[in-house]
């Protein structure tokens, strides 16, 4: 439980930081249209924060990291939040600085983009499972 709470504190202080940086960046580059900066915050907020305090409190109720898949779920998910925070920084960057990005570049990013959010989806999945069949094994406790 002690790594997941680190975890969600430290997802909260990226958080706080992206939070700020897309507030001063905009500003300082007088940049006034919607940007997938702006989201940033948001995303760490509920995706780190909020996902590791739901498993933090899971853990102390139903001892989720017992299970066996659960090391897999935390390495996944914690490969591919960061990476798909990353990919948000540059395209959002790339936005308020318009930069205008190679074909391949673009490709690339969107790529990285998806693959990331691929790995998410697979480990929240994942989590899932590993949370009904820890509830299951709870109930049959009781």
């Amino acid at each position: 439980m002690r790594r997941t709470m680190n975890l969600s504190i430290g997802y909260f202080i990226a958080a706080m930081i992206s939070g700020v940086f897309y507030r001063e960046f905009t500003k300082w580059n007088e940049y006034t249209q919607p940007t997938v900066l702006g989201v940033l915050h948001t995303h760490l907020l509920i995706l780190g924060v909020g996902v590791f305090l739901l498993l933090a409190v899971l853990n102390k109720q139903i001892k989720i990291e017992r299970n066996k898949q659960y090391n897999s779920f935390f390495l996944l998910y914690n490969l591919s939040l960061p990476l798909m925070m990353l990919t948000m920084l540059l395209r959002g960057i790339t936005e308020v600085k318009a930069i205008s990005l190679s074909k391949m570049f673009n490709g690339m990013l969107s790529g990285v983009a998806g693959l990331s959010h691929i790995g998410l989806a697979i480990a929240l999945c994942l989590l899932l499972f590993i949370i009904k069949k820890e509830l299951l094994r709870e109930e049959v406790k009781q």
